[in-house]
């Protein structure tokens, strides 16, 4: 009964404002605004605060959007399996994770096959992917010590040390290694709270004893880069993610057993969905 201002509501939330929202949806923005109206009217509510050009959700607009995001969701699972025995040849797929590294070669191999299927990626940390995972913002996502958690489908890819960095011009930049201990006397360039290497650090660190000197915190791998070849301290990746950068130097920690785990993952209830499940089948060799 109310498909279309349902429909219509989706898009302005989704898109952030009416004139989007008709474009996505090939309407008028006069007619997106009045099936919104008309939801508004029948029950007597506001979802949207409007001022000027600016649109925003309303407290009862933001939990209606869960409701939403989850119908349209079901909507394109049913489609997808209606269309089971078709090629993929048209669709598009929501990917997050924890760093580019691991994520763009599986989604290169994937496009390979299917060049059809676009797709966007953002960057974040693990504890932010699951969120988006479970809000349905995100189809795949690729993170760090994916936890045991029956919501999920989710598959290794690779496990690999920590290693710490420092600016080239550092004191220590002739050290081929540090340990625990004298890393703690070190000031740290970390990530923010959430981050799986920042937590994986503090435990290390815990375990043995010792304190972590944080001398700054950033939010994301880049920021810490920048910081650390600034001078202003040591930072942490994984050994992989370091990469190259002849600004930086990488000193292996020599006692610290930590490791970092990075898995595909996905919502069990996603994997019927054909381009989910197709990611998958196309990366099975790194899966």
């Amino acid at each position: 009964m109310h498909y279309s201002q349902f429909r219509a509501f989706h898009a302005v939330a989704l898109r952030g404002g009416f004139s989007k929202a008709a474009d996505h949806l090939g309407l008028t923005q006069p007619a997106v605004s009045d099936q919104v109206k008309k939801l508004e009217e029948h029950f007597n509510v506001l979802l949207f605060h409007r001022h000027k050009r600016v649109v925003r959700l309303t407290e009862l607009g933001s939990q209606l959007f869960e409701h939403t995001q989850r119908m349209f969701d079901i909507e394109k699972q049913a489609v997808d399996l209606l269309s089971a025995n078709q090629v993929l040849e048209k669709g598009h797929l929501n990917i997050a994770s924890d760093t580019p590294l691991h994520v763009v070669p599986l989604i290169g191999r994937f496009r390979q096959q299917y060049p059809g299927i676009t797709v966007s990626l953002r960057m974040g940390n693990s504890d932010e992917i699951r969120a988006g995972l479970l809000d349905f913002h995100f189809d795949i996502g690729v993170v760090a010590d994916m936890p045991d958690d029956p919501r999920f489908h989710s598959v290794v890819l690779r496990q690999d040390p920590l290693v710490a960095f420092i600016s080239k011009d550092h004191p220590l930049a002739d050290r081929q290694s540090l340990t625990l201990r004298e890393l703690s006397a070190l000031p740290l360039v970390l990530r923010e709270r959430g981050s799986k290497t920042r937590a994986h650090l503090e435990t290390a660190m815990q375990d043995a004893g010792l304190k972590v000197n944080l001398a700054m915190e950033v939010q994301g791998r880049e920021a810490v880069r920048e910081a650390v070849a600034a001078g202003i301290g040591v930072g942490i990746v994984s050994e992989p993610e370091f990469g190259f950068d002849s600004r930086l130097v990488p000193l292996t920690l020599s006692d610290c057993t930590a490791s970092m785990t990075e898995s595909l993952v996905c919502l069990k209830e996603k994997l019927p969905l054909r381009s989910v499940a197709a990611f998958f089948d196309s990366n099975q060799e790194d899966a």
